[in-house]
C-alpha cells in the first residue's frame, strides 16, 4: 500500500467510527518489512523475510475509551470489526480525562528531508547483497585467528515501515522509516569447561552510517578477549567507567520514574522533584526527537503533537517529566510529551583511556547480565561484566558480580562524561564515570 492509500484508509476508518456513534477516533494504519539473514559455520543458518500490515484504532464513545487491532483491512472485516469495536466499548465505564489533544498542540514538527529516517537504498539491497556482507563479516571473524572459538554467528538485517495516523481533531500525516543492523556473536572454550561469550552489533537508519565489516570483526574479537579468565573479586566501592554502549542500563532506570502514570500513581523516586538536584552537575540529559537519522526520531509524539528537544536534566537538576495528554489532565498540568525519543548526554573533553589512567583500581563495565530495579525506590542491583583497571591497564576480566545501589545516588557520584558518544542506539551517550560505587563479588 502506497502513504497515500494508507492515509485514504486510515481517514474512511475514523470517517466510518464517527458515523457508528463514536465522539472521537484515533487511528493509524500501517505496513512494515523485516529481513534478517544469519552465517554460522560457513553456511547461512536462518533467513527470513517477512511483510505485515495493521490497523489500530482508539475510540472515545459516550465519554468511554478504547483501543482496538486488526490486521484485515478487507472493507467489510473492517465494517464489522468498528461496529463491534464501538459496541464493546458502550460497556465500559467513563473516563472524564481521555480524549484527543487539541488540534493547535498537533501536528508535524520536521519534513521527512529534515529527519532523513529512510535510506533509499533499501528498495535496491538484494538477498545476494545480504549474503554478501554476511559473508565478509564472517570471513572476518575467522581471520580473527583464534583456536579456542566453539562457534561464532553473523547476522546482518533491515527493514522499514510506513504509517499513516488519522484523529478526528484534524491531525493527519504520514511517516516513513527504515534502518539497518549487522553485527555476531561468538562463544569461546576455557579450561574448566567456561564458555565466555561475547557480541558486537551495530543499528542506523542508513547503511552508510554502519562501521565496515572487518570493524564489526575486530570489535566482536576484542569484547571476546576481554572475557576470558573473568573472575569475581573482592567486594567494595571502586571507581566505575560505564562503557558508552552500555549506559542504558543504568540511565534506562530513570525512565518509569519520569512518566506521568508513575507520578500519577505515586510510584516514581522522582516525584516531587521537578526543579531539584537529582544528580551530579556533570549529567545533562536531553530529549531530542528530532536528531537526523536518529533511531527514535520523530516528527510528533504518541498523542499526535510536535516533537520538539526538550532537556530533561540540566547540570544535575530535573527540567521536565514526560506527562501525556491523558495524565496530564489527571495530574491538572499541561502535557509534555508522553514518551522519550533519543536521549543525548553532550559529551565531554577527555577520553575514558585517559580518564582511566588517574584511578590507581577502577571497574570498566560493558555489559550487564540480569537484575532489577524499582521506580518507587530507585534502588537496583545488576549483574555485571567487565575489567578490573590498574591506571588504565586491564588487569583481571571480572564476571559473577552485582553492582547496586540507588539511582539516585550514583547519578550524584557522576564525575566526567568521557568524549565518545555511542551513535548506534536512540541512547547517544559517552562513557560515564561515577566514584564509590558499591560491587560485590567474593
Amino acid at each position: 500500500m502506497t502513504p497515500e492509500a494508507l492515509l485514504d484508509l486510515a481517514t474512511r476508518v475514523e470517517t466510518k467510527a464517527r458515523e457508528l456513534g463514536a465522539s472521537e477516533a484515533g487511528v493509524a494504519v500501517s505496513t512494515g518489512t523485516h529481513t534478517t539473514l544469519q552465517r554460522r559455520e560457513g553456511k547461512v543458518e536462518r533467513a527470513t523475510s517477512a511483510t505485515t500490515r495493521g490497523l489500530g484504532v482508539s475510540l472515545l464513545v459516550d465519554g468511554r475509551y478504547s483501543s482496538h487491532n486488526t490486521s484485515d483491512l478487507r472493507p467489510e472485516a473492517l465494517d464489522r470489526f468498528l461496529e463491534q469495536a464501538v459496541a464493546a466499548t458502550r460497556f465500559l465505564e467513563p473516563d472524564p480525562y481521555r480524549g484527543q489533544a487539541e488540534g493547535e498542540r498537533c501536528g508535524r514538527a520536521a519534513s521527512e528531508d529534515e529527519l532523513d529516517l529512510y535510506d533509499p537504498h533499501l528498495e535496491a539491497i538484494t538477498a545476494e547483497e545480504r549474503a554478501q556482507i554476511a559473508e565478509e563479516i564472517e570471513t572476518h571473524v575467522n581471520g580473527l585467528g583464534r583456536d579456542d572459538v566453539a562457534s561464532a554467528s553473523v547476522y546482518v538485517a533491515d527493514g522499514s515501515g510506513t504509517t499513516a495516523r488519522v484523529m478526528s481533531n484534524g491531525f493527519a500525516e504520514v511517516t516513513r522509516g527504515g534502518w539497518f543492523a549487522r553485527g555476531g556473536d561468538i562463544t569461546a572454550t576455557e579450561p574448566g569447561g567456561k564458555r565466555p561469550e561475547a557480541a558486537a552489533y551495530y543499528s542506523a537508519r542508513h547503511a552508510s552510517d554502519l562501521p565496515d565489516n572487518a570493524f564489526i570483526a575486530h570489535e566482536i574479537g576484542k569484547r571476546l578477549q576481554s572475557r576470558l579468565g573473568s573472575k569475581s573479586i573482592e567486594s567494595g566501592a571502586y571507581p566505575m567507567l560505564l562503557a558508552n554502549r552500555a549506559t542504558g542500563r543504568i540511565l534506562g532506570v530513570l525512565g518509569g520514574p519520569l512518566s506521568g502514570g508513575a507520578l500519577h500513581q505515586k510510584r516514581s523516586c522522582l516525584l516531587d522533584k521537578l526543579g531539584e538536584s537529582i544528580a551530579s552537575n556533570k549529567l545533562t540529559l536531553l530529549d531530542d526527537p528530532l536528531r537526523p537519522r536518529g533511531l527514535s526520531s520523530r516528527p510528533f509524539d504518541g498523542d499526535g503533537m510536535f516533537a520538539r528537544p526538550r532537556t530533561i536534566i540540566d547540570r544535575g537538576v530535573l527540567q521536565q517529566y514526560y506527562i501525556g495528554v491523558y495524565h496530564g489532565r489527571k495530574l491538572g498540568t499541561d502535557p509534555t510529551t508522553g514518551g522519550r525519543s533519543n536521549w543525548v548526554v553532550p559529551a565531554g573533553e577527555r577520553s575514558p583511556e585517559e580518564i582511566a589512567k588517574a584511578f590507581p583500581k577502577a571497574i570498566w563495565v560493558d555489559g550487564f547480565m540480569g537484575g532489577n530495579s524499582n521506580p518507587v525506590t530507585g534502588d537496583f542491583s545488576f549483574g555485571i561484566r567487565g575489567m578490573l583497571l590498574e591506571h588504565g591497564e586491564p588487569v583481571q576480566s571480572l564476571s559473577e558480580m552485582n553492582v547496586s545501589g540507588n539511582l539516585l545516588g550514583i547519578l550524584g557520584r557522576l564525575t566526567e562524561v568521557a568524549n565518545d558518544p555511542w551513535t548506534y542506539s536512540s541512547l547517544v551517550t559517552p562513557t560515564l564515570v561515577f566514584d564509590d560505587v558499591q560491587f560485590s563479588g567474593l
